[in-house]
C-alpha cells in the first residue's frame, strides 16, 4: 500500500482525536476526507492538513444519518479517488446517571456513536468489496470492555461497536476478503469532548486519569491502518481495565461504584446553560485536537 497517496476518510475529523488523526495521516501525505457537522472547524482542520503536507476536503456530515454518510463516501471517491482507509471516530456522550437521562438523549448517543460506525462501515465495505482491498479502523475505548458509571449510553455504544466489528470480521474471513477491519481501544485522552458533551451533573466532567495526549491515540490509529492486527489496546490503563474486567469484574463493579464518580468530575461547578453538541455543533468555540 502506497501510504503517500492513500485516500483516508475520518469521521469526527474536525476536533479532538479525529483532528489529531487527520494530522498524523497528513504528515505522510495522505488525501483526507473530513466528515463532521461544523463546517468552520472542518475548514480550519483542512488548513492544518495542508501545512503538514496532506490534501483534504471537508464534507459536512451527521454520521447518524445514513444517507449523509453514503453521500460523503460518494463525494470522497469523486474528488479524491478510491477510499483506502476509513476511520470511524465520531462520537458523543451524556454525563448523567441513567435514571436522569431521557429516551431521546440515550437514542442520540447511540445513533452517533454506534450507528455512525455502522453506517460508515457500510459505506466503506460497499466500495472496498468491489476492489477487494481496504482497511476500516474503529476507534474504540477501554469502555468497550469495562463500563463505568455516568456514561451508560456511551459505554453501551462502545460495547456494541466491539460486537458488531467481531461479526463483520468473521464474515470477511469467511469470504476470503482482503479487506481488513480493526478496533483501537483508547485510554483517557485530553480532547475537547468533555467541553461539548451534554453534562447533567453539578460539576464539570473530565477524563479519568491518567490522561494521554490525543497524538498518542492518533499514532495508534495510523499504525493500525497499516498493520493487520485484530485489535490494539493503547496504554497501560486500557490494558489494566480490560484484563481486570476479565478476571475480577465483580470487584471492579464495587470499586467503580466508589471511585468512578469522583474520577470523572472536577471541583469546578458545571454551568447547565453551557451549549452542548448533542444535537447541534457548538458554535463560537475554536475547538482543536486538545482539551
Amino acid at each position: 500500500m502506497n501510504k503517500k497517496n492513500d485516500v483516508v476518510v475520518i469521521t469526527g475529523g474536525s476536533a479532538g482525536l479525529g483532528r489529531a488523526i487527520a494530522h498524523e495521516f497528513a504528515k505522510h501525505g495522505a488525501s483526507i476526507a473530513l466528515l463532521a457537522r461544523d463546517e468552520e472547524r472542518l475548514n480550519d482542520t483542512i488548513k492544518e492538513i495542508e501545512e503538514l503536507g496532506g490534501k483534504a476536503i471537508a464534507i459536512p456530515t451527521d454520521v447518524a444519518n445514513a444517507e449523509q454518510v453514503e453521500r460523503a463516501a460518494q463525494i470522497t471517491e469523486e474528488q479524491l479517488g478510491p477510499i483506502d482507509i476509513w476511520v470511524n471516530n465520531a462520537m458523543t456522550s451524556v454525563f448523567a446517571p441513567f435514571k436522569d437521562m431521557t429516551p431521546e438523549e440515550f437514542q442520540r448517543v447511540n445513533d452517533v456513536t454506534y450507528m455512525g460506525v455502522v453506517f460508515g462501515t457500510m459505506a466503506a465495505i460497499k466500495r472496498m468489496t468491489a476492489r477487494n482491498k481496504g482497511t476500516i479502523v474503529q476507534v474504540g475505548s477501554a469502555l468497550a470492555y469495562r463500563s463505568i458509571p455516568l456514561q451508560s449510553a456511551y459505554c453501551g455504544a462502545k460495547h456494541a461497536i466491539a460486537g458488531f466489528t467481531d461479526s463483520i470480521r468473521s464474515e470477511l474471513i469467511h469470504d476470503k476478503s482482503n479487506i481488513h477491519i480493526t478496533m483501537v481501544q483508547m485510554p483517557a485522552l485530553n480532547t475537547p469532548q468533555f467541553e461539548w458533551v451534554l453534562n447533567k451533573l453539578d460539576k464539570k466532567a473530565q477524563p479519568v486519569p491518567p490522561i494521554f495526549q490525543p497524538e498518542v491515540g492518533a499514532k495508534a490509529v495510523y499504525w493500525s491502518a497499516y498493520n493487520r492486527k485484530r485489535e490494539l489496546y493503547v496504554g497501560l490503563p486500557a490494558w489494566k481495565s480490560i484484563i481486570g474486567n476479565k478476571f475480577i469484574p465483580g470487584l471492579l463493579d464495587h470499586y467503580l461504584a466508589k471511585k468512578g464518580y469522583e474520577g470523572q468530575l472536577t471541583e469546578e461547578p458545571n454551568n447547565h446553560d453551557t451549549p452542548n453538541g448533542l444535537w447541534e455543533p457548538v458554535k463560537g468555540k475554536k475547538f482543536t485536537a486538545h482539551g
